[in-house]
């Protein structure tokens, strides 16, 4: 009886030391993506194709998207259009979690876990925001903003046909995190997956439509969106908190769109 203790107060032993140098070698991994994170610049070298693919997006919505979206709008009423928002919301966050250990934000990591497992239970997966009236707000992390905070630079812009505005360090990160997906990972039966990814882009497309008489007013749209989408993203990388550009920085962009 006692070698089995014996053994036992062995084995546990090592499962801790085991567990220790687990957590050791995670806790170097994180501090290493502790740098400098990767600009989000306005280089466009490849405009031409950029544009060709921005006028396909363009039209497609035009034809398709844009209408479907207001029909959506007129006969959907508001706390509807709500709740539906927040369900998609709420099954993206995982993503959001994951990036935010990735990026070694441990305190946001437990609190947005907190604020999926909230809303996901007591929110009735998610229609109601429960989280956010405890004080739980909502962020945004994707795999494109953990490439960025572990110090990779942007690239050029790049503009994906269906998905658009991007870029050659933040397109990767849309297939990742695809794959991240709840409805990916939960046996959802394929149509009802793409009709749910039908449905959210026609929600969010429908929370859009207050801009589109702003964008039609653009002398360019494609370069409003393109300097918006940077914009957007400096502001997410950085927390909320991106650092001025210099005047080199505007020389430079200007440079290269000519």
């Amino acid at each position: 009886m006692y070698k089995n203790q014996d053994r036992m107060q062995s084995l546990r032993s090592l499962i801790l030391r085991r567990a220790d140098l687990a957590l050791t070698l995670l806790s170097c991994v994180l501090a290493g993506c502790a740098t400098v994170p990767g600009r989000t610049t306005h280089d466009d070298p490849w405009q031409g194709m950029n544009r060709g693919i921005y006028k396909f997006n363009d039209g497609l919505d035009r034809a398709v998207l844009k209408p479907t979206a207001q029909g959506y709008k007129k006969v959907t009423p508001q706390w509807l259009r709500t709740g539906v928002g927040n369900v998609f919301s709420n099954l993206r966050y995982p993503v959001t979690i994951a990036n935010q250990l990735l990026q070694a934000k441990p305190k946001l990591f437990l609190q947005d876990t907190c604020r999926f497992v909230t809303n996901t239970v007591f929110g009735l997966v998610g229609i109601f925001d429960v989280a956010d009236k405890i004080g739980l707000r909502e962020h945004d992390e994707d795999f494109g903003q953990t490439f960025a905070r572990w110090g990779m630079p942007s690239g050029p812009y790049l503009v994906l046909p269906f998905f658009g505005p991007s870029s050659v360090r933040d397109a990767p990160g849309i297939v990742v995190g695809y794959f991240f997906n709840v409805l990916r990972n939960t046996n959802t039966p394929a149509g009802v997956e793409w009709g749910a990814r039908g449905l959210e882009v026609i929600d969010k497309r429908a929370s859009l439509l207050t801009t589109d008489a702003t964008l039609d007013s653009a002398y360019d749209k494609y370069g409003v969106i393109r300097d918006a989408w940077v914009q957007r993203r400096e502001y997410l990388i950085f927390d909320g908190n991106p650092p001025e550009e210099k005047i080199e920085e505007f020389i430079d962009d200007d440079t290269s769109k000519r």
